[in-house]
């Protein structure tokens, strides 16, 4: 098993308060479950947002179609980037059909990319412009077009639990990357200015709130971008505090930070051993997390090797999904997770 994997469920383990300790019980019995990668990233065949960042060369690899077409132009990389919000319009998104699919593989409850760190948001906020019912997106006057809405909803209704996917780190937001000077790193470049920090964090805050006010019962709270911590302080105890207020018994994953992280979630990877906490491997159904034409993908009887060795461990098992672009699922991702389903449930 890793060292971080292992350091991680070590700093997490400590006595839980009973209700706490209820509700991961009965997390831990829901065993499988689908995260799903999705957004502006899924045009493209870069993995999610990271060729954003100019010190993540490993994310612009050469084979990478839409890297080398720009001659690994970052500056027009970033500018066509953020610009693709002007062509988003996912006609073929059916949430019911979605949420029936994932009961059919046996799936339990769905993860869902609300936002990544590129920040573009996949529901109505009222805290940024950029987002899939914004002006700019075609798609913004769909009946669907607060997609996290339609799909929680599909979802609850089919049974499924809810866990809500959220990025700390967001790089579209000048409040976190301000423009000058250029940020090189993935980390924030404004938490030397106290009062432009300060307005991160509230805007933080407030999408957090949003997701826990308007959104109906949620069970996880799932935040990415475990570098947000230390000098990146955006006040944790206060989230969290506000998160469970709103919904109570929310299970919150901190993802990789130790602090508030009531279930640790090693990444494409099953620990050799059962963990000492609550715990969830995440592992996608191809190489990347999202929709790349023509990826392969791992057979159905291996991803449900993979689940049945997670769950005789304790653990729960995330499997990654890729909608494309246009809403769909590929006729492919849908075979593999109906045989999938086949095989679990007899």
């Amino acid at each position: 098993m890793r060292q971080d994997v292992l350091a991680h469920s070590t700093t997490t383990t400590q006595t839980k308060p009973e209700w706490l300790q209820k509700r991961l019980e009965w997390f831990q019995s829901l065993r499988f479950g689908v995260i799903l990668h999705w957004g502006l990233y899924s045009f493209w065949d870069c993995c999610e947002s990271w060729p954003l960042v100019p010190e993540d060369d490993w994310s612009r690899r050469d084979e990478i179609k839409c890297w080398t077409e720009r001659d690994k132009d970052l500056d027009r990389f970033q500018r066509d980037y953020w610009n693709l919000i002007d062509d988003f319009s996912p006609t073929a998104f059916d949430p019911d059909e979605w949420a029936k699919l994932f009961v059919e593989a046996g799936a339990k409850y769905v993860c869902f990319t609300t936002k990544h760190h590129d920040g573009f948001c996949m529901w109505d906020t009222a805290t940024t412009d950029y987002k899939i019912t914004g002006d700019r997106c075609p798609f913004h006057l769909d009946p669907r077009a607060d997609v996290t809405r339609a799909l929680f909803d599909a979802c609850r209704r089919a049974g499924l639990a809810i866990s809500v996917y959220f990025s700390k780190p967001d790089w579209h937001c000048p409040y976190y990357w301000a423009p000058e000077p250029r940020p090189t790193r993935r980390g924030a470049n404004t938490v030397d200015t106290p009062e432009v920090w300060e307005q991160f964090v509230q805007f933080t805050h407030a999408q957090i709130r949003e997701l826990m006010t308007n959104y109906g019962p949620v069970d996880i709270l799932w935040l990415d971008g475990g570098w947000v911590k230390g000098v990146e302080d955006i006040r944790m105890g206060e989230i969290v505090a506000m998160a469970r207020e709103l919904q109570p018994g929310l299970i919150v994953a901190n993802r990789t930070v130790g602090d508030f992280e009531d279930f640790v979630t090693p990444e494409r990877e099953i620990p050799d051993e059962a963990l000492p906490e609550a715990w969830e491997a995440c592992l996608p159904l191809g190489p990347d997390w999202k929709y790349v034409e023509g990826q392969p993908l791992k057979p159905a009887s291996e991803v449900a090797a993979e689940i049945k060795a997670t769950n005789a461990k304790g653990g729960n098992f995330l499997l990654g999904i890729g909608p494309k672009w246009d809403g769909s699922i590929t006729p492919e991702d849908q075979a593999i997770l109906k045989e999938i389903g086949k095989i679990l449930l007899g």
